[in-house]
């Protein structure tokens, strides 16, 4: 279910959360619709090979946990990505859950704009910090 929190309705340290769990399917079906086949998140052999020892979602793939945060419970329905930015500070590895977190810190009422901090983890460790800004609609009137 999609909640819904028009501008109105929405305050400052607001937050919402979900969590996902990485799978190597998850992460094949995005290499898949996104069209990055790099190797570091599809060959097991490859990515042996680099830095981290073994696959790892893409980054993208973590950073749109935080859409679905913002699409779907807070605020929901009606909302429109305006801008984001992210930092990726660590890697998320198949099997991890990581949970995407958003907290309202500004609403900017001429725009009908809110901004949100960002952040996935994994644990208590954060993988990807940022910030978030969406239109949110007004409450329809009568």
């Amino acid at each position: 279910m999609v909640a819904q929190h028009f501008f109105e309705e929405i305050s400052i340290g607001q937050r919402e959360s979900i969590t996902k769990k990485v799978t190597p399917a998850l992460v094949e079906a995005f290499a898949d619709v996104s069209g990055d086949n790099n190797p570091l998140h599809l060959d097991e052999a490859y990515a042996k090979t680099t830095m981290f020892g073994e696959r790892i979602a893409h980054g993208a793939l973590t950073t749109a946990f935080i859409s679905a945060v913002l699409g779907t419970k807070l605020p929901g329905l009606g909302t429109v990505f305006v801008s984001q930015s992210t930092k990726f500070i660590g890697p998320v590895k198949l099997g991890d859950e990581v949970k995407a977190v958003v907290e309202v810190t500004d609403k900017i009422a001429e725009k009908n704009r809110v901004v949100f901090t960002t952040h996935c983890q994994v644990g208590d460790k954060k993988v990807v910090v940022g910030e978030a800004i969406v239109y949110v609609p007004n409450r329809p009137q009568p």
